[in-house]
């Protein structure tokens, strides 16, 4: 089982990546610190690493998992946020697009199936914060198109699941916490934290290893019950 998984030098996309090593997959990484290094606010970006994980897979890839992405505030006020919008959703949604098309086109070639496990965020169905418009809006685009994919290509065996994370103790979700004051924050979850890295890694690993085929199109949420839909 050979997996391409973008966005694995650390946070959730580390703990990813050590979980499938652990389970027995081999994982091509990418990112300066994990595997192969590619810019996704470049459009050449996803092409390039596919091709290059691609070539370093012996010409076949199982398993898609889109990690990467930015968590970056603009404020309504900011001269660049139409810049900082498109870079955000350039990096997010739209290179995990050009990667899911490429890996679909990649098992409909073979004439073999394939698994894709995107993994997006709570905001997709609760919003966040004014000043991250645009992140909520890549992820509920992420959403929207793993439902796609899983309908329009289960017959041929290419399956299609998203993971929604809250909170997650990553540094980027440390910043955010303090920024947003901390505990206050906190008394939103029921669950009483936030998620660990380990537990987004565990879904993804059901999905991309174990979940039965008849989970296709479906989106685990992994939030502490702070949105339950």
């Amino acid at each position: 089982m050979t997996i391409l998984l973008t966005g694995s030098s650390r946070g959730i996309g580390a703990a990813i990546h050590a979980a499938l090593t652990e389970a027995g997959a081999t994982v091509i990484g990418h990112g300066t610190a994990s595997g192969i290094p590619a810019d996704f606010s470049d459009p050449a970006g996803p092409t390039a690493l596919w091709n290059a994980a691609l070539a370093q897979a012996g010409g076949a890839i199982d398993v898609l998992i889109n990690n990467a992405g930015v968590f970056e505030a603009a404020p309504l006020a900011d001269d660049d946020w139409t810049a900082q919008w498109e870079r955000t959703m350039r990096i997010n949604l739209t290179a995990s697009a050009e990667l899911c098309r490429l890996a679909v086109l990649h098992w409909q070639s073979r004439r073999f199936g394939g698994r894709i496990v995107n993994i997006a965020s709570r905001a997709a169905y609760r919003g966040d914060s004014p000043a991250h418009w645009h992140y909520a809006a890549s992820k509920a685009g992420m959403v929207a198109m793993t439902k796609t994919i899983a309908r329009g290509y289960a017959r041929e065996g290419i399956l299609a699941f998203a993971v929604c994370p809250g909170f997650t103790m990553t540094g980027m979700a440390e910043d955010y916490l303090s920024s947003r004051g901390g505990d206050a924050l906190l008394a939103d979850i029921p669950l009483g934290r936030v998620a660990a890295p380990d537990e987004i890694a565990a879904a993804a690993k059901f999905l991309a290893l174990e979940a039965p085929a008849s989970m296709t199109g479906s989106v685990i949420d992994v939030n502490g019950a702070s949105y339950v839909r």
